[in-house]
């Protein structure tokens, strides 16, 4: 049931049932749907559908409703793969660098990692000459990199927007 919470070092975990997998299933597949049409498509009353997607945006499961733009479209033609080190990982380094790659417009995702490199993005670029200014005015100029390795995406071959939800929800 929906309302089943595990706590596990401050972060909740919630128990799905097959409604809620059904429910956030339909979602990411159509997130433009309506309340009463998602009610009908998992055997609810509208009511009921209403407070069960409450639950799951307050809790956190839903974390909002997107478009998904195309890159291409756009203008966006190259993906990189951005390894990043930091002269150290001292907290105020982490936190001066994460502050300072947020504001970079062209990053679509960041990661902090363990490994030999402190730090994976993914940013978008329109050609290489784009990726230069890229490097120059933004990646070079954040606090505390000491090292850049940068490998370009040949093509896409899974983007999902989201985990599969056949797993892990029960």
């Amino acid at each position: 049931m929906l309302r089943t919470w595990l706590f596990s070092k401050n972060v909740r975990h919630m128990v799905f049932d097959a409604i809620d997998r059904a429910i956030l299933k339909r979602l990411q597949s159509d997130g433009r749907i309506s309340n009463a049409n998602l009610a009908e498509a998992v055997g609810l009353s509208p009511s009921a559908c209403s407070r069960r997607l409450d639950i799951l945006e307050k809790s956190g499961v839903i974390r909002g409703y997107h478009a998904r733009l195309s890159d291409k479209a756009l203008g966006y033609r190259m993906t990189a793969i951005v390894h990043i080190s930091l002269s150290g990982q001292f907290a105020k380094t982490l936190t001066e660098f994460e502050k300072a790659v947020q504001r970079c417009p062209n990053v679509l995702s960041c990661y902090l990692m363990s490994g030999e490199y402190d730090y994976v993005l993914r940013v978008v670029v329109k050609d290489l000459e784009d990726y230069e200014r890229l490097h120059r005015d933004w990646l070079s100029a954040l606090p505390h990199v000491v090292r850049i390795n940068s490998s370009f995406a040949l093509r896409d071959v899974i983007d999902r927007p989201n985990t599969g939800l056949d797993i892990n929800l029960a």
